[in-house]
């Protein structure tokens, strides 16, 4: 990696060319960066499937080059325009279509929005807030959003997770058991099945059980809430099988976008369908999620299991890592130590 001064920084930068986006670890002059309110000193970063979509040049996600990925970070505050924010304050941010539209966190500095931050809090570590990363935060977000909805902890009333094995999936099996919730967790890798059972899921089914089009509009009456973060197929036949009055929190969109449903579910089951949008969360309710997952790792042994979610990688290693990443086949978190 080149070295840096207090007048540059290091980043992984794509651009594009004729035969498509490539990306190389570059020092760049402070200048380089986005205006903004907040200059922070980044150090970490996660690779998440969007990150993965733009290194590859998918989805047309990223539109001017060059562009720094990289849909969330963590670090400590080097200087700021905001009264909110001073010297040394440490601070996350995920969403608001950095890494999209904005320079992101694959870099040893970055400038952003004010608005854009949360301060973290004591109990979490830099690190450990990118353990949480984007996909813990979704997944919070989730089980906070299906919570206002009135799910409960009946052991009768299983919360099924669907996409179990990755980010947002594993985020939600471990909230949510912590919470006091029975969690079945959905996944195409038995393999996984004892990291999940380690996470707090009472039981693991696999994912071709969510698969099949279902035979009729209702089936019976399986889940007293779900976490979906796959989308599709799944979450249409998830959908059928919910009891009555129960939510689906849909997050996901690795089956794809489109939904093959009808209006029964929600007509004679009365189940509610929750969009879960961590991009353009308020401010006020991050701070609400981020308190939760504080309070939440205060908890015996839940530090280690969410170390045990997470594997750290440096800047080198993420554009050899992002063809994985969409292909299902990286488990759990991926942390980026930007100085390495």
């Amino acid at each position: 990696m080149p070295s840096t001064s207090s007048d540059s920084f290091v980043a992984l930068l794509l651009d594009q060319t004729d035969d498509g986006v490539t990306s190389a670890i570059t020092e760049l002059p402070n200048d380089r960066l986005p205006d903004g309110d907040v200059t922070v000193r980044v150090e970490y970063s996660t690779l998440n499937y969007k990150d993965g979509m733009i290194l590859q040049g998918l989805g047309r996600l990223v539109r001017d080059y060059p562009h720094i990925p990289g849909v969330d970070f963590s670090g400590v505050v080097e200087s700021s325009d905001d009264a909110r924010f001073s010297p040394g304050d440490r601070v996350v941010l995920t969403g608001w279509r950095v890494g999209e539209i904005w320079w992101g966190g694959f870099a040893t500095r970055a400038r952003v929005k004010a608005d854009w931050l949360v301060p973290l809090p004591e109990s979490i570590s830099n690190e450990q807030a990118m353990a949480i990363g984007t996909a813990g935060f979704t997944a919070m977000q989730a089980l906070v959003a299906l919570e206002a909805q009135g799910l409960d902890t009946a052991e009768d009333r299983s919360l099924l997770v669907t996409g179990a094995s990755g980010g947002v999936g594993s985020s939600a099996v471990l909230w949510s058991s912590l919470a006091g919730h029975h969690v079945t967790a959905s996944t195409g890798r038995s393999q996984h099945t004892d990291d999940l059972t380690s996470l707090g899921a009472s039981a693991v089914i696999d994912r071709d059980e969510l698969s099949e089009n279902p035979s009729r509009p209702l089936l019976g009456e399986r889940w007293g809430g779900c976490i979906d973060a796959v989308g599709g197929d799944t979450l249409a036949h998830v959908l059928t099988e919910m009891t009555s009055g129960a939510s689906v929190a849909a997050c996901g969109l690795a089956g794809g976008n489109g939904l093959s449903t009808t209006v029964i579910p929600f007509l004679l089951r009365g189940v509610n369908l929750l969009g879960i949008d961590s991009v353009m969360c308020p401010s006020a309710h991050r701070l609400v999620v981020w308190d939760r997952m504080a309070e939440a790792l205060t908890a015996d042994g839940v530090a280690d299991k969410l170390a045990s979610m997470s594997t750290t990688v440096g800047l080198s290693d993420v554009a050899e890592l992002a063809p994985q990443i969409l292909a299902g086949q990286v488990r759990g978190r991926t942390i980026v130590d930007t100085a390495s």
